[in-house]
């Protein structure tokens, strides 16, 4: 349908921690317009500009959609812990506390205390949880005009349909939700928010959240007769989502600063909780793991060698072969949540070895990561072709070249560089109730519409 000379699109915003981006599709799923901006933020660079953040997302969809296209339905996908008080009228009372902010550990020490050890929360307490912002927000002036807590990645959603919600997706990244159980620990949010009264209700994911207002959007002329919000959520969960479209119980290998599996397990027993994060699945019954491994910190750590330096980046280029040492264990990775990376005692002193020694201990626990979460991808060859690499990392061809020579099979690669938002795009589309190609989105259409980035 075209209104005018104006043509039906939905859009999907990935609000993440340095880049906000706007991908539109078409009702057949054909990415027709992207847009690419700078996170704002204040002058530490550390707190989300907040009220520039909105601003900056109806500017990125008036430019997406100039004037050739009209806006139906928007789904935001995005950062997992950030968020901020409102008051009735959805104006923030507090600043967001970024989860890499560095003030968080100390309220998180003071917290420890009260957390104790108990497992059955959808995720492990540390400093970038949800709830160590809520104790932030909670001292801060004005907190006492609060009437919800809305996470930064729904804020939008929140103000242009007017209803407070909170993803469910997002609310089991608090640190507070069993959502096993679809409930809060009252004596967690007692000590860090204050009361459960400040948190408003909890959406599925891929639901509509309502009707979409916007004065702002509506005189550019870009939004559509009866645009709708659809509720989105956590980037990597939104992403896991999208991969499964192109391959029914696909593993999502995502690989950035971190590398994130994402995959709803095959077996009824879960592992150890230590080791994943829980979140309930997109439009299925049952629960979607998610597992962190650090990447860029253990390179950078490795990088201190300038000589280790060079050889890592040749072999992520292509440009070196590749040695018989990339599980021989001479490399000790930093985990998650700390621990400084090492050499083994035996490793090898020259830089090639060394380099080889890093990317392979890396490229090995991605692949125990996906062995934990989906066994029969160890064994069974139609799990193994379910296997997607999406992400920075994947359009390296040595690093593919590493990934499929430790894994024992090759992969299979998306395509498109922004697979959260397509994927929150697809969502929208899916909410009005539009059956795009979910292959024409991810794998047809990477660079046919023009990118435009502003720095």
């Amino acid at each position: 349908m075209t209104h005018g000379a104006r043509t039906d699109v939905v859009c999907g915003v990935d609000v993440g921690t340095s880049n906000v981006k706007v991908i539109v599709l078409d009702r057949h799923g054909a990415v027709v317009a992207r847009v690419v901006r700078t996170t704002p933020r204040d002058e530490l660079g550390l707190s989300v500009d907040v009220d520039g953040l909105l601003r900056c997302i109806e500017d990125m969809i008036i430019e997406a959609c100039s004037s050739h296209f009209s806006v139906v339905g928007v789904c935001t996908a995005g950062i997992g812990e950030d968020g901020i008080l409102v008051d009735h009228d959805g104006h923030g009372v507090s600043a967001p506390l970024a989860w890499f902010d560095p003030r968080r550990q100390s309220i998180f020490r003071e917290l420890s205390p009260l957390l104790g050890s108990d497992e059955s929360f959808d995720v492990d307490s540390d400093p970038a949880r949800t709830m160590v912002g809520w104790a932030w927000a909670r001292s801060e002036a004005g907190a006492e005009d609060a009437a919800h807590w809305v996470a930064l990645t729904d804020l939008p959603a929140v103000r242009w349909t007017g209803r407070p919600f909170m993803s469910e997706s997002l609310a089991s990244r608090t640190g507070a939700r069993r959502s096993r159980e679809h409930v809060w620990s009252s004596s967690r949010i007692g000590f860090t928010l204050g009361s459960v009264d400040l948190l408003p209700p909890v959406r599925p994911t891929g639901h509509l959240a309502g009707p979409l207002f916007s004065q702002r959007l509506r005189d550019e002329g870009v939004l559509g007769r009866d645009a709708v919000v659809v509720v989105g959520g956590h980037d990597h969960l939104i992403a896991g989502w999208g991969a499964e479209q192109l391959s029914a119980g696909a593993v999502l290998d995502s690989m950035g600063t971190a590398e994130v599996i994402v995959a709803r397990p095959t077996h009824s027993t879960h592992p150890a909780r230590r080791h994943f994060d829980i979140a309930p699945s997109i439009d299925t019954p049952g629960f979607t793991f998610l597992r962190v491994e650090e990447l860029a910190r253990n390179v950078q750590w490795a990088s201190q060698d300038p000589e280790v330096a060079g050889q890592i980046q040749r072999l992520l280029h292509g440009a070196a072969p590749i040695d018989s040492i990339l599980e021989a264990g001479h490399f000790i990775p930093g985990r998650r949540g700390g621990g400084t990376p090492a050499y083994a005692l035996d490793a090898p002193s020259d830089s090639r070895s060394r380099a080889t020694a890093v990317l392979g201990a890396l490229a090995v626990a991605g692949r125990e990561a996906v062995r934990d979460i989906r066994p029969s991808a160890d064994t069974d060859r139609t799990a193994r072709s379910d296997v997607w690499l999406a992400g920075g990392w994947a359009r390296s061809p040595g690093w593919v070249a590493i990934k499929t020579a430790v894994n024992g099979f090759s992969p299979r690669l998306i395509t498109e560089p922004e697979l959260t938002g397509v994927s929150a795009a697809l969502l929208a589309a899916r909410g009005i109730g539009w059956t795009p190609d979910a292959q024409e989105a991810l794998q047809g259409s990477a660079g046919a519409a023009a990118g435009r980035q502003e720095n």
